[in-house]
């Protein structure tokens, strides 16, 4: 039987991410073409069906099975996939003139790929900060300042590169599905820590990031995964010498 596309994804996150891997460069590599092939309709969504709630019945695969429609959702929404102690996979479905503002990835590799539609993307990197006084603040460098619009090769972010402290704004609705490996955790040092941005005059590209509270007007619904279901325990297969690693008993 032929793997979905989003069992697919989650085989390879499983074998590249679990207990603690940090993938090389060909691994990364092969994991941003599988994200590459994912449409809207993989993960459940009619990226263009129009109706008054965000979920319809539409005829896929010449079979009938609900999908969420891409374009009528009036808040920012995700749709969880998976999440474990190594991995999240979900999408963002952002309505136009949406904004997520600036935040960062703790210690995250992060794949995104956007599904549909037009995002304005700003991201720095650090190039200094400071910690000790119960807020960070420092310089960050600029590295992306574009639009992107579908269809757009996934982007990746790593620790410390990449544009690791992002923000981003629909420009029409779009929906963006992120991989980000480990997760989001309060619990292990991992929490989800928002910045303004203040450029530096007469210092193109550069701005001082100081943290912020979580903005109080940032809303994020949920919306159930209509997508297919994804098989997430092995027992009695070992995948890893497809990915390049030994195994060790």
């Amino acid at each position: 039987m032929e793997i979905n596309k989003i069992q697919s994804l989650y085989d390879t996150c499983h074998v590249l991410f679990s207990q603690g891997r940090v993938p090389n460069f060909q691994q990364i590599h092969y994991l941003k073409n599988l994200l590459d092939k994912i449409e809207a309709i993989d993960v459940g969504i009619d990226a263009f069906g129009f109706c008054d709630s965000p979920t319809t019945d539409s005829s896929v695969d010449n079979g009938s099975r609900r999908l969420l429609c891409g374009q009528s959702f009036s808040e920012i929404t995700y749709i969880h996939i998976h999440e474990c102690d190594d991995v999240s996979m979900g999408v963002f479905c952002v309505p136009a003139g949406k904004e997520f503002p600036l935040h960062d990835h703790p210690g995250m590799t992060v794949l995104s790929k956007l599904l549909y539609g037009s995002v304005y993307v700003k991201a720095y990197d650090w190039i200094n900060f400071d910690s000790t006084k119960g807020k960070t603040i420092g310089l960050a460098g600029r590295v992306i300042d574009e639009v992107m619009k579908a269809p757009h090769e996934p982007s990746i972010l790593f620790p410390r590169s990449g544009g690791n402290i992002h923000s981003f704004r629909a420009l029409t609705s779009c929906a963006i599905l992120d991989v980000l490996s480990p997760p989001y955790s309060q619990d292990f040092g991992r929490p989800s820590t928002y910045y303004y941005d203040i450029p530096i005059p007469y210092l193109n590209g550069y701005s001082m990031l100081e943290e912020k509270p979580l903005p109080d007007d940032l809303v994020v619904h949920g919306a159930p995964y209509l997508g297919p279901s994804i098989v997430t325990m092995y027992d009695d297969y070992d995948f890893s010498d497809q990915f390049g690693y030994e195994n060790h008993v």
